[in-house]
């Protein structure tokens, strides 16, 4: 079977591997679509993401979604056939948390993350003809949803996560400032929980058209304007450490602000003095725990997530595909792996 696999910084090859057989408590899937994430770019680009590094090649992909292809020993669902998408967390361990974050199993130190270098060896993700899959780890896809739906609901769910982070949002004023594919799905969650209006900002038109497809009353393009004043609830989906001296002035005072745009690891240079003199409440959100669920709960009930999507490419075109990814002027970028 053919399979997405980066060897090394700059290094990225469609190899021919062995297909995989479903082990007892597996599910065996035929990939039919991926989202490609960032993470999957950086691991391309850089041979690293965040602080895992590559030690030996890695098969990419954790937005992905296919059919039951073959059920292994001791697993009695779903049918062969079923469209799924794939819940991409395994905890490693006991999977106890303290009292005070019970229940939020994506705060579990040791998490196994489809298309993942933090363990070696790494877990192969989903860009591949066929990949076995824990049958907990699935799920299937409601009548109406397609597959390349599906393969949008990691991502979705992740904006989920952060609407829920920020508490109730019906008939209230929003903010998102980055409308790259997550923060556009972060406007769709906004609006899909109700609040009256939502306003994206990005420094380019390409993601800020994007934005007013799923959703966003007003778009600002702070290349060239302002972001809005006493906005009560923001979301930073922008991930530019540049941006949040001027994303704390546009959060009112006493406000919220919900970073889910992943910061760099690193030092770096901030104006945060307004987080304190506006008592403002600025909230942390990483992936997410079951909201997965909701996400293809809300596409059934006619949340329609695939303006986000920008390209689409053959699983032989994966390298352009990356590259496109990576580069200006796109959003989600897809890969049809059957």
């Amino acid at each position: 079977m053919k399979a997405v696999v980066v060897h090394g910084a700059g290094d990225l090859r469609v190899d021919e591997r062995p297909e995989p057989v479903a082990g007892p408590g597996e599910v065996l899937v035929a990939m039919e679509w991926g989202g490609i994430c960032g993470s999957d770019v950086a691991y391309w680009k850089n041979g690293a993401s965040g602080t895992a590094s590559l030690t030996h090649p890695l098969v990419l992909g954790h937005e992905v979604a296919g059919r039951v292809a073959a059920l292994g020993p001791g697993v009695t669902g779903p049918e062969v056939g079923t469209p799924v998408t794939v819940h991409p967390a395994e905890l490693v361990g006991d999977g106890h948390l303290p009292d005070r974050i019970a229940g939020r199993t994506n705060l579990y130190p040791h998490v196994r993350y489809f298309g993942s270098a933090a363990f070696d060896p790494h877990t192969d993700g989903g860009f591949s003809g066929l990949r076995a899959v824990r049958a907990e780890q699935l799920r299937a896809l409601p009548t109406g949803v397609d597959t390349l739906s599906g393969a949008l609901a990691e991502p979705l769910a992740v904006a989920m996560h952060a609407v829920f982070r920020a508490g109730d949002l019906r008939g209230r004023t929003v903010l998102v400032n980055g409308a790259g594919p997550i923060g556009s799905l972060v406007v769709a969650a906004a609006k899909h929980a109700g609040a009256a209006t939502v306003v994206a900002s990005d420094i380019a038109e390409v993601s800020l058209d994007v934005a007013r497809a799923m959703g966003a009353d007003e778009t600002v393009d702070v290349s060239v304007g302002s972001l809005p004043d006493d906005v009560e609830i923001v979301f930073e989906a922008s991930g530019a450490p540049a941006a949040l001296g001027s994303v704390l002035r546009a959060t009112a005072r006493g406000g919220t602000l919900v970073q889910v745009g992943n910061l760099p690891g690193a030092a770096v240079s901030a104006a945060l003095g307004d987080l304190v003199t506006r008592e403002i409440t600025w909230i942390g959100s990483y992936r997410f725990v079951e909201e997965i669920s909701d996400a293809l709960a809300a596409m059934a009930a006619g949340l329609d997530v695939t303006p986000v999507i920008s390209h689409r490419f053959p699983i032989d075109a994966a390298a352009d595909a990356l590259a496109v990814a990576a580069a200006p002027g796109s959003s989600k970028v897809m890969l049809e792996l059957s």
